[in-house]
């Protein structure tokens, strides 16, 4: 736990940005999960075209 401690303190700016700011990263976290899953399911069976047109045609 100490450790822990000592690393947000390390780190106190972005964590209070963090926390008080209104923007954030989540919506581009998605789209990034999103993409991992779609590279995941179709690894080894596929060309990168049909890749690309599946990520730039779902919402």
């Amino acid at each position: 736990m100490q450790s822990f401690a000592g690393f947000l303190r390390q780190d106190l700016d972005a964590v209070t940005a963090g926390l008080t700011l209104p923007w954030s990263s989540g919506v581009v976290e998605g789209h990034v999960n999103r993409v991992k899953t779609l590279k995941r399911a179709m690894y080894g069976r596929s060309s990168f075209e049909l890749l690309r047109t599946r990520i730039l045609t779902q919402p």
